[in-house]
């Protein structure tokens, strides 16, 4: 359903009236989960607890197909998930939501004109006040626990333009780029996020001041860095920001970023983690403020390596790996509340559950777990935990987590998820070609019957080096490609996270190897079972996994009988001078292909999936965004040419709007409505 609503003044101006986006009234005709259904979903986001306890503040965004956008409305409940009530209703979207001025009022992004500010209501939604004018917007804050002050993330001028060369050509729209890093996944590079530090007296920012003034530096990181690459020392005197102090080939070439302590009154800005040579992220003081902890990868260009979680004692300057004897990578940090022990959530064995790890003795213990992943950690005392789980066949939802009960406070998808046929999830041990057991999930159809026989998918997965655990996804959605009549199989292979550093690292320097096998391993596995149709089984996936399924292309001997690849690398040479962040062409495939004595790059080249066009014979759909500046579309291109010419039966979508991802509403449901004809028509042709 949309609404018409007049907004709040807007720093004294009023809005015109605007569409409201909400929820939809959708029906699921015969149980079928649809892709209109899984577009109509909301979006369960951001639980924050008040400073009392009693409450949680969250947002939930609904996409309007009609007009091609998203917005994310604000809500609060009580902290047993009682009241639950919804306090904005806005034409755009609330962001980055906080309790402020003792849980009385909420401070959120939002825009203001053409530029988002900061803005600030009463906890239940009245009084909106825009209370910042910062020239470019801010993408992000975090106040200082006494409020006196306001961490804010703005964009400043980073490249030259022409008219900065020559005066006299004002309207010349030629770049002129004289290092790397002028380009970053979907943006060329002329404005970099810095931290600015601003005073807050409840009504208005004033006296804004960049703290990284003339650094040509990022804070936070490009491309996913947001307010969590910033934390407040409980006093407010100091703070903590993340940055990767290097420009142009250093940038392009290193994960070398580090953790700068900032003082508010001397404005002395200090490296505390120099000589830690990988990502050191997500800093953390302890309540009592004694201790300061933060995910840290050891290796300089390896950004998948492990995330070990460090703690450094403030008197001291002592730092300790609490995860030494841990062989598992972190993803996120929480302090509890008694500043004894860290939340955590990290890949474990196919899934993600949340771990406590004690400060002294650095005992782990499991918190949560179950087959779900785990996505959010709000402590609000020191017994209880707020969180946000999801799994393959269930979006994201709140829950509480006490004593190892776990309760669902939130049921958002409940009108469309209760019409629906689930499909089943099962879980597989597949044996691979050198001797091990690879956890591979299994998502059968709703009302399966194994009887019957089924076409099946193999999910090739992205990263190359992210979890298939039981993730959620509006793009690679494994229960909405059960509900359309497919056994889908997605297998752990070699080079994912949560089966040890060993497992997860093994890829590298391997592109078309163990990884290869592992894949091919799951297929034969599955369709020796009578109720997979074996001479109906496609392949598809993205980003490496878009690798996967090329290469697969003109390796896999007949098992598949049609593949969709989207955003792929096709020809490793070009991708390798094409992308953007060299560190990762340089880890992954061992170095350049001009070196003929680097005995890895040249096997990692030797497996580019180009070299085995001459045996590709299998229908095949191509993806790509034009704005994909990390694989261009000219990879998507050069396949669908090759595909052409070999006379193979092919298809390709564009959007040229898009990037490594599709966004935007409409394109997303054509991507669907593309991705399932053609799998239609090669897998369910003959039945």
């Amino acid at each position: 359903m949309s609404a018409l609503l007049v907004t709040a003044a807007s720093c004294g101006e009023k809005q015109a009236e605007e569409t409201v986006i909400d929820k939809m009234d959708v029906k699921c005709e015969n149980g079928i989960f649809s892709v209109e259904a899984l577009e109509a979903l909301g979006r369960v986001t951001d639980p924050v607890v008040s400073p009392d306890g009693s409450k949680i503040l969250y947002g939930i965004a609904y996409e309007s197909v009609e007009q091609n956008r998203s917005n994310r409305d604000l809500y609060v409940m009580n902290v047993d998930g009682s009241d639950a009530t919804r306090i904005t209703r806005t034409p755009k979207s609330e962001n980055n939501a906080v309790w402020i001025d003792g849980g009385k009022k909420i401070a959120f992004l939002y825009p203001d004109g053409d530029k988002t500010q900061i803005w600030v209501m009463d906890a239940d939604g009245s009084n909106r006040k825009c209370v910042s004018s910062v020239e470019s917007g801010v993408f992000g804050f975090k106040f200082s626990p006494d409020e006196s002050k306001v961490l804010m993330i703005s964009n400043v001028k980073y490249a030259r333009t022409a008219e900065d060369v020559y005066p006299d050509l004002p309207k010349a729209s030629g770049r002129i780029i004289d290092d790397l890093m002028y380009k970053h996944w979907d943006e060329w590079v002329t404005e970099v996020p810095h931290p600015f530090l601003a005073d807050f007296d409840g009504n208005s920012v004033a006296n804004v001041v960049d703290i990284m003034e003339g650094e040509p530096y990022e804070a936070p990181m490009k491309p996913f860095g947001g307010v969590e690459s910033f934390a407040w020392s409980p006093d407010s005197k100091q703070l903590v920001y993340v940055s990767r102090k290097k420009t142009g080939m250093e940038y392009a070439i290193s994960t070398n970023s580090d953790l700068y302590l900032y003082d508010v009154a001397s404005k002395e800005t200090k490296n505390i983690t120099e000589g830690m040579m990988g990502y050191d992220t997500a800093p953390a003081f302890s309540p009592d403020g004694n201790y300061l902890a933060w995910l840290s990868m050891e290796h300089d260009g390896y950004e998948s390596d492990k995330n070990r979680i460090f703690v450094m004692n403030r008197a001291t300057g002592e730092k300790t790996d609490l995860t030494t004897d841990w062989d598992f990578t972190a993803d996120a940090i929480a302090w509890n509340t008694d500043s004894k022990s860290l939340y955590f959530l990290a890949p474990y064995m196919g899934v993600t559950p949340i771990f406590n790890i004690d400060v002294a003795s650095h005992k782990i213990d499991t918190v949560a777990d179950g087959v779900y992943d785990y996505a959010a950690l709000a402590p609000v005392d020191a017994s209880t935990l707020i969180t946000m789980r999801h799994s393959m066949i269930a979006p994201n939802d709140i829950f509480s987590v006490k004593g190892g009960e776990v309760a669902q406070l939130t049921d958002a998808n409940k009108d469309i998820m209760s019409q629906l046929n689930m499909p089943t999830v099962v879980k597989e041990l597949v044996p691979t070609t050198d001797g091990k057991l690879m956890t591979t999930w299994v998502v059968l159809p709703p009302n399966f019957d194994e009887s019957k026989q089924y076409p099946a998918i193999l999910y090739c997965q992205g990263g190359p080096q992210q979890a298939v655990s039981q993730f959620w996804s509006y793009r690679w959605n494994l229960m909405l490609m059960a509900s359309q009549g497919y056994i889908v199989i997605a297998p752990n292979r070699r080079g994912l996270p949560g089966f040890g550093t060993e497992w997860n690292a093994q890829i590298s320097g391997d592109y078309g190897g163990q990884n290869m096998k592992d894949y091919l391993s799951a297929v034969d596995y599955m369709k020796a079972r009578p109720y997979v149709d074996a001479a109906h089984i496609g392949a598809v996936g993205a980003s490496y996994g878009g690798f996967s399924v090329y290469w697969l292309a003109g390796n896999h001997d007949k098992r598949f009988a049609c593949l969709i690849a989207h955003a792929g690398i096709f020809n490793t040479e070009s991708q390798y001078l094409e992308t953007e962040e060299m560190w990762f062409a340089n880890w992954d495939l061992g170095g350049p292909f001009w070196d003929k004595s680097n005995a890895t790059a040249q096997r990692s080249f030797a497996n580019s999936p180009h070299r085995f066009v001459d045996k590709w014979d299998t229908p095949i759909l191509i993806t790509h965004g034009e704005l994909d500046y990390r694989i261009l579309a000219s990879q998507g291109m050069m396949a669908f040419n090759a595909a052409k010419l070999r006379g193979i039966p092919a298809e390709m979508l564009v959007f040229p709007d898009e990037n490594h991802w599709i966004l935007q509403p409409q394109n997303a449901v054509l991507w669907q409505r593309v991705f399932f004809r053609w799998l239609d028509r090669w897998l369910k042709a003959e039945k």
